[in-house]
């Protein structure tokens, strides 16, 4: 059994996070800068099995598109390119980088590490990864 990652996708930045083997802890992995995002991916698969992809799919509340859908939408069209063989899962992600920024402060984080916007994107991917996780495992 593999990994699955979880990309929250962003216009600079996009946050990772992945499960161990087992699929069943999640893990924030890093944030990288978004076009270094495929290249970064194949040289991570050259030592870790990714059995899905999971990312995060931004929308209104009424499932409109907002600023980030059209980031997600080329995101996905490029890992289903690069890596056809790996299932590509979009997952709701509103509210995932306000739950992660009120996770940072639970953290008890110095207000300047807070603010760390590399920070709020890893985790924002590990707690939709969570979720994910949570919504195919059951409670």
């Amino acid at each position: 059994m593999g990994r699955i990652m979880a990309i929250d996708v962003g216009g600079k930045r996009t946050g990772l996070a992945v499960t161990d083997p087992l699929q069943i802890i999640a893990t924030g992995l890093g944030t990288i800068e978004a076009h270094t995002l495929i290249e970064f991916i194949k040289e991570y698969i050259k030592s870790e099995q990714v059995d899905r992809f999971v990312v995060g799919w931004p929308t209104n509340w009424n499932g409109t598109p907002i600023h980030g859908t059209p980031h997600a939408a080329k995101t996905i069209q490029l890992l289903q390119k690069n890596f056809p063989t790996i299932p590509v899962e979009k997952v709701d992600e509103r509210y995932t980088s306000k739950m992660a920024k009120d996770a940072i402060f639970e953290m008890g984080l110095k207000k300047k590490d807070r603010r760390d916007k590399k920070l709020v994107d890893k985790v924002a991917a590990t707690i939709l990864l969570q979720e994910y996780l949570r919504s195919v495992q059951g409670p």
